[in-house]
C-alpha cells in the first residue's frame, strides 16, 4: 500500500519536508507488512533502486562468515534508513536484514528520491551523517574485535541499547526497556553463546538479568568504569 503522510513524516530524513514535498512522493513510495522473524532482505540478494526505511517495529541487520558464524552489526528503529547500496552502491545486499518485531517498511523509487533532493539538498545531507554515523560505529566495532577484551565490548553493548532504547527507573536500578537475549549480544559483540552466560554472571554485582533477556543496571559508575578500562572484573 502507498504511505501515508504521517508515516513519510516519521522517516528522519523526511521528517522536515513541507507538506508538498512529501505528496510528491507520496505516489511513488510503497508500504510492506512484515513479521517477526520474516527474512525481508537476504545477504547477496539484487536490491531494486529504492531508499528503504523502518516505518514501524524494529528490524536486524546480520551477516554470515563463511564458517556459518551469523554476527548482529546493527538493530533499526522505526524512521531509520538502510539497504545503502539499493541507492547508491552496486545493488547488491551486503547483509541480511530481519524483522526483529512485526514491522513495516517503507520504500520510494529511487528517480523520485534524487527529485527530491534536487529540490531539498537537505534530504542529501541528512542521509550522509546517517551513513557516517553508521561508519564510526563500525570502525569502533573492528576496534573492539580487534583490541578490547570480551567484558569490555559486553559493557558497551549494554551501554549501548541503555542509551538507545531508553531505561526505566526501578528499587533495583536502572531497567533497559529493550530485551537483550544471550543469542542477541554474543552475536552483537562477536563471542560464543557460552561465553556470553558466563561473562554476564561476572557482572552480575553490576547488573541483574533474567529470563527472557530483562536487563538492569545496578551500579552505572562501575559500568561505566569497565567501558573505559578502569575496572575489569575477573572473566
Amino acid at each position: 500500500m502507498q504511505a501515508s503522510l504521517e508515516q513519510l513524516s516519521q522517516i528522519t530524513v523526511f521528517a522536515d519536508l513541507e507538506t508538498a514535498d512529501k505528496v510528491s512522493l507520496q505516489s511513488q513510495t510503497q508500504v510492506q507488512r512484515y513479521s517477526k522473524g520474516e527474512i525481508i532482505l537476504h545477504e547477496g540478494d539484487r536490491l531494486p533502486a529504492k531508499l528503504y526505511a523502518v516505518v514501524s517495529g524494529s528490524i536486524q541487520v546480520t551477516k554470515t562468515a563463511t564458517t556459518g558464524k551469523e554476527t548482529i552489526l546493527r538493530t533499526l528503529a522505526n524512521g531509520e534508513i538502510f539497504a545503502a547500496p539499493a541507492l547508491l552502491g552496486n545493488g547488491i545486499s551486503p547483509a541480511t536484514v530481519t524483522a526483529e518485531s512485526d514491522c513495516e517498511v517503507l520504500t520510494v523509487e529511487r528517480d523520485a528520491l534524487l527529485k527530491a533532493i534536487q529540490q531539498n539538498p537537505e534530504i542529501a545531507l541528512r542521509m550522509l551523517m546517517v551513513f557516517n554515523n553508521r561508519i564510526q560505529q563500525l570502525h569502533e566495532t573492528v576496534h573492539g574485535l580487534v583490541s578490547e577484551r570480551a567484558i569490555v565490548r559486553l559493557a558497551r553493548l549494554i551501554q549501548y541499547f541503555a542509551a538507545e532504547s531508553g531505561t526505566e527507573t526501578t528499587p533495583q536500578g536502572e531497567c533497559l526497556k529493550v530485551k537483550l537475549s544471550y543469542y542477541r549480544m554474543a552475536r552483537s559483540v562477536g563471542i560464543s553463546y557460552e561465553e556470553c552466560v558466563r561473562l554476564i554472571k561476572s557482572l552480575k554485582p553490576i547488573i541483574a538479568y533474567s529470563r527472557g533477556g530483562k536487563m538492569t543496571i545496578i551500579d552505572m559508575k562501575k559500568l561505566d568504569a569497565i567501558t573505559s578500562g578502569a575496572l575489569l572484573p575477573e572473566e
